[in-house]
Formats: C-alpha cells, structure tokens, sequence
C-alpha cells in the first residue's frame, strides 16, 4: 500500500475514482441528478486540471498497484497558513479498512510540513464521513451553504483541525 503524488497526466485515474465513489457514497444524501452534476462539473478532466493549476495537490493512495483512493489539499488555502482538505474518498468496498485513515495522516504530515496551524474542509452536514472527521479531532467551526449551479445547494459543515 502507498501514497503518490499525482501529475497532469494521472489526472483521469481521479476522475476514474469518483465516478466510481460519488454514486455509492452520496445515495443517501443527494439525488442522481445532483450527483451526476456535481461530477460533471467537479471531476471533468479541465476542471482538475484547473484545480492542479489553482495549487491543489492531488494523491492517489494503491493497493496492490490499484488506485483505491485519493486525496486533494492546497497549503496556505485563502492566504491564511491552514490546509484545505478539499477531497478525500476511498473505495466504498475498502470502507472500515483504515485506508481513509492512511490518506487522512499523510495530508496531515504535510500539512504540518508546510507549518499549517490547521487543516479544514467542507463536509455536507448529512455525510456519515462527520464520524471520521470527529474521530481525528476536527471539529464544526460553522455552517456554509453554497450555491453551486442549476438550482442545487451544499450544506456543509466547516471542520477544522488545529496542528
């Protein structure tokens, strides 16, 4: 099992990864429609690569040389010396095997290379991953609904984690 970074190039085995996850993970909480809009918009291959270009740093966590799961961050997130967790997602057939765990302290190690004070994300406030994010000392810091198009809404949690 390891962790790699990702370039331009690799950008499709993300892409791959969430229209795998997303359907599965969010079923509960949004419709299909929504789901397959947010996909389209989030994970079409430009919009990554804009997202490489904007500072986020993309990795892709393997097991048995097959990519399982992926992160994306960017330091300094909002000029403001915190991390932003941006994307973390793991195989739902690979849930409760620690893999998330693994993404979630290599993001956190550099983080605290690049002397974060925090790290913080966004998390729908009826996503079962707030168990996660609890479990690893993050806590809710606000609510934020934000507007992402064609009528639909985030309802997020913002969660932080002090370093």
């Amino acid at each position: 099992m390891n962790i790699q970074s990702i370039t331009t190039s690799q950008l499709p085995i993300i892409k791959q990864l969430a229209y795998q996850i997303w359907p599965i993970c969010y079923a509960k909480i949004l419709d299909s429609d929504q789901i397959n809009y947010m996909l389209s918009n989030f994970y079409a291959l430009s919009s990554l690569e804009e997202q490489l270009n904007q500072g986020h740093q993309f990795v892709v966590l393997y097991e048995n040389d097959l990519p399982v799961g992926f992160a994306s961050y960017q330091h300094n997130a909002d000029q403001t010396n915190q991390t932003k967790l941006h994307k973390l997602y793991v195989s739902t057939d690979k849930h409760k095997k620690g893999l998330g765990q693994k993404l979630m302290n290599y993001v956190i190690m550099q983080a605290a290379m690049a002397k974060s004070t925090a790290v913080f994300l966004n998390v729908n406030r009826y996503n079962d991953a707030l168990h996660f994010y609890t479990k690893n000392n993050f806590e809710i810091i606000k609510e934020e609904d934000i507007a992402i198009g064609n009528g639909y809404l985030m309802e997020d949690y913002v969660m932080q984690k002090q370093l």
